[in-house]
């Protein structure tokens, strides 16, 4: 509601205006882009460049229990907010879409954010070079329909 209201007031005051968003979006969280704001930015024509696309490592599949979370910068954070039923269900339609495509559980996560309509590129971190090379491998992957119906899935329960 707040951004139509400054992109009406932007316009009636002939002010600059936001042209891109940074909401948090991915496929465990999606409430924020996913409904009103997709309408929104579409019918505006705003640039939707979402963070946490990795939902703080926890989308990569290294963190299936509190035992892998130990002496981890982040444990607290994707122990309270992702290592739960519905985060465990996203990682097992990781897990069946890796098994089935050769690409790793953060491509993957990577792509289903590329490939949604509503985002224009996703933002996510990289603490080595060959993370990094992971990440940009997302790129290039296609997703076949199929795959994105499971993972819309998934992360909808």
């Amino acid at each position: 509601a707040r951004l139509g209201e400054s992109l009406t007031a932007s316009a009636a005051g002939g002010l600059p205006r936001y042209e891109t968003i940074q909401p948090k979006f991915n496929l465990y969280d999606r409430d924020e882009v996913e409904g009103e704001l997709a309408a929104l930015t579409a019918a505006e024509g705003l640039g939707v460049i979402p963070f946490y696309g990795l939902a703080a490592g926890f989308l990569t599949g290294k963190y299936r229990t509190p035992a892998d979370l130990k002496g981890r910068a982040r444990a607290g954070t994707i122990k309270r907010d992702y290592l739960n039923d519905k985060g465990l269900q996203v990682l097992a339609a990781l897990d069946k879409a890796a098994a089935a495509t050769g690409a790793t559980q953060a491509q993957l996560a990577l792509a289903w954010i590329m490939a949604h309509p509503a985002v224009t590129a996703p933002i996510a971190s990289a603490t080595s070079v060959a993370q990094l090379k992971e990440l940009m491998a997302a790129a290039q992957l296609v997703l076949p329909t199929g795959i994105i119906a499971d993972l819309n899935a998934a992360g909808r329960a």
